[in-house]
């Protein structure tokens, strides 16, 4: 494989599988799988919201090369797992419910896929991603070995507050069309911020997903419905008043942007306070949301962090 980063992060690797998954309800959903030789360990990695499983391949290429085997897929309604709105280009959903659903099965089905007898069956949430890898935890649908969360979406940043924020996003879910878009452009309302200075100070990592969106434009989705961004405050606020947290001993590694715009720190920071077996890296300006796509000066110590975690965990080779 190529050891030139762009290169890396613009190519499918040739021993990895791009295909389809089955959800009970008959749903397709684009996955990856990236089988390493002898692995150490098998890692499922779950992206955030608007994401393709293509963002991560430098980061996924990090990991295989550590001796684990990588599966990540699309979440339902976005990337290449078909869309839950007539505009293709907003991500919508009525009820984060059936996300919750097609994480459970497809854990299910895919700890059953390779038999590798006690290595480590690892989770990696990112944003969005990490919000329904806390879900599952407190739920108990999944079993992980070691968790880790990545700029979770434990809380949403809303310019009026999220309590306030969240009644309007109700409101308006609640009349006319839920599936219509929340704002036109950018990650988030009201915002004067360029798109790139909210997920990443690396404009070359910045510019791979608008490389893969033009090479596969069915890829592309926009701003999120009325309806996602409600489930998403209620998703949140539920969590916080989840008195199940406080006994789930999965270990988990979290990873914090402090000066993130996307997502509150604040409310990542005092869920992990609630977790038992929790350690937490906290990152200042130097970075922005997207922290596995940071500049290498952020990126490198995740990844450390990362590493230094799954040895502890079991994940030794």
């Amino acid at each position: 494989m190529t050891s030139d980063p762009a290169a890396v992060r613009r190519t499918i690797p040739d021993e990895a599988r791009i295909g389809y998954w089955t959800a009970p309800d008959g749903w397709k959903l684009r996955r990856f799988d990236w089988p390493a030789q002898a692995p150490r360990g098998r890692i499922l990695f779950q992206t955030g919201r608007g994401d393709i499983v293509e963002k991560y391949l430098e980061t996924f290429a990090h990991l295989h090369a550590q001796g684990w085997s990588v599966t990540a897929f699309d979440w339902r309604g976005q990337g290449g797992s078909g869309r839950l709105s007539s505009d293709p280009h907003v991500g919508h959903a009525s009820d984060y419910r059936v996300f919750d659903a097609d994480l459970t099965a497809f854990w299910s089905d895919w700890i059953g896929e390779e038999a590798i007898g006690d290595l480590p069956r690892v989770i990696l949430g990112h944003s969005m991603g990490g919000m329904m890898v806390m879900r599952a935890l407190a739920d108990r649908t999944i079993q992980p070995d070691a968790a880790i969360l990545v700029a979770p979406m434990i809380g949403l940043k809303a310019p009026f507050g999220a309590a306030f924020s969240a009644t309007i996003a109700r409101w308006i879910a609640g009349r006319g069309d839920p599936a219509r878009a929340a704002w036109r452009s950018n990650e988030r309302p009201g915002s004067v911020a360029s798109r790139q200075s909210l997920l990443t100070h690396d404009a070359d990592r910045y510019s791979d997903e608008g490389w893969w969106q033009t090479e596969h434009p069915e890829l592309v989705l926009g701003p999120p419905s009325w309806a996602w961004l409600a489930e998403g405050f209620a998703g949140a606020a539920a969590l916080v008043a989840d008195p199940r947290v406080e006994s789930i001993d999965t270990p988990v590694l979290m990873l914090i942007a402090e000066a993130d715009k996307l997502v509150d720190p604040r409310a990542a920071l005092r869920l992990a306070a609630r977790l038992p077996n929790a350690q937490v890296v906290r990152f200042g300006p130097e970075s922005a949301h997207e922290i596995l796509r940071e500049a290498d000066e952020v990126r490198n110590r995740a990844l450390s962090a990362i590493d230094s975690f799954l040895a502890a965990c079991g994940g030794g080779r």
